[in-house]
């Protein structure tokens, strides 16, 4: 099922958390976390035309109160705005690596200002 985000949002699938402690303790299901880090699945018009900053296949870290979950074709997601992304894992952003794709200096200098808030 396709599902396209609306307004300033990105759709992210979490990644997987360890099933067992460094030590070797298995955790149960129930006792696990849910992690704070996914890979965004889709993102908004209003991103992918404006800032550019995240991108499908970007590994992020969101907070943990943060965003609406959804379950698509049997598959949790989590939409989340924006602002709710607190970086990009690895070298995914267009602010760090200089691969900025801007039509103007304008919109690059609102980029990375609203970016380095998060």
């Amino acid at each position: 099922m396709k599902f396209q985000p609306l307004g300033e949002r990105v759709l992210v699938e979490r990644l997987e958390e360890e099933n067992k402690t460094s030590s070797g303790i298995i955790i149960p299901d129930n006792a696990k976390e849910k992690p704070l880090m996914g890979v965004v699945k889709a993102v908004s018009h209003k991103i992918s035309e404006g800032c550019k900053c995240v991108k499908e296949g970007d590994v992020i870290a969101f907070g943990k109160y943060k965003g609406a979950e959804i379950v698509l074709d049997g598959t949790e997601y989590m939409v989340l705005e924006l602002e709710d992304i607190l970086g990009i894992v690895g070298s995914g952003s267009c602010c760090h690596t200089g691969n900025h794709d801007h039509k103007h200096a304008k919109e690059h200098e609102a980029c990375c200002h609203d970016h380095k808030k998060h």
